[in-house]
């Protein structure tokens, strides 16, 4: 019997194993979704696969879940980072969403130039992208990063990981990568909605780990950009294929 409730906890996961729920996962189950004792959940924690669970014990407060048996293994994303300049808070809700369902491993809000938040609740987006793992049938979480400015990203910027900057100017700039490029660490990068400043896009277009591309002929809305980039990476380098 398969479990049509998937939800995400952090307690580790094996055959036999006892999972507490929390009062807030509890009143879910129980009292949102309608489960009773025997009831079937699908669990996972982001590092153990997805474990078919039953109800042990059913509360209004609380309640308990039985580890039963793996149902599906831990698929682990490409090994990419998603930089983005965070905008209105629904539209930054769903850029972080997305993410998580098109396969980033981090997500890394930015500060740059031109951006106009300087503050996020990292809390409340981690929490955004345990849901969409949840939602998109995911067995991974990826990680929410507190906001960081983007000169300082950049100045911290790891060997060998390759870096997709989709400049809003540069009209007509394809992906154009060698066969050797897939399977490596990866990063993308969108900006914000008033665009990259000169000086941003003079530092950016100069770095020797830097990748260049357009996309397309019309300027985007950064949410749109963002599911427009992860798309193009994903065809050309990801796991799509």
């Amino acid at each position: 019997m398969s479990a049509k409730i998937r939800l995400y906890v952090e307690q580790p996961l094996g055959q036999g194993q006892s999972v507490p729920l929390t009062r807030e996962q509890a009143h879910y189950l129980f009292g949102v979704m309608r489960l009773a004792v025997g009831g079937r959940v699908a669990l996972f924690n982001g590092r153990g696969g997805e474990w078919l669970a039953d109800v042990a014990e059913a509360g209004k407060r609380g309640g308990t879940l039985t580890c039963l048996e793996l149902s599906r293994p831990l698929q682990l994303p490409p090994d990419l980072w998603f930089l983005f300049a965070p905008i209105k808070k629904a539209r930054t809700d769903f850029i972080v969403e997305k993410a998580a369902e098109m396969g980033a491993a981090r997500i890394m809000p930015v500060q740059t130039e031109f951006t106009n938040s300087e503050r996020i609740r990292q809390d409340r987006l981690q929490a955004h992208a345990v849901e969409a793992a949840e939602q998109c049938g995911g067995t991974f979480v990826p990680e929410v990063a507190d906001l960081q400015r983007l000169d300082k990203v950049l100045d911290a910027w790891p060997e060998g990981r390759q870096l997709m900057f989709c400049n809003e100017a540069e009209v007509g700039s394809a992906l154009r990568l060698a066969e050797n490029e897939k399977g490596r660490p990866w990063a993308i990068l969108i900006g914000p909605e008033g665009g990259f400043s000169e000086r941003e896009r003079a530092r950016l277009t100069t770095l020797p780990y830097a990748h260049v591309v357009s996309l397309g002929p019309r300027i985007l809305r950064a949410d749109t950009a963002a599911v427009a980039a992860l798309t193009m990476w994903q065809q050309a380098l990801g796991d799509w294929a």
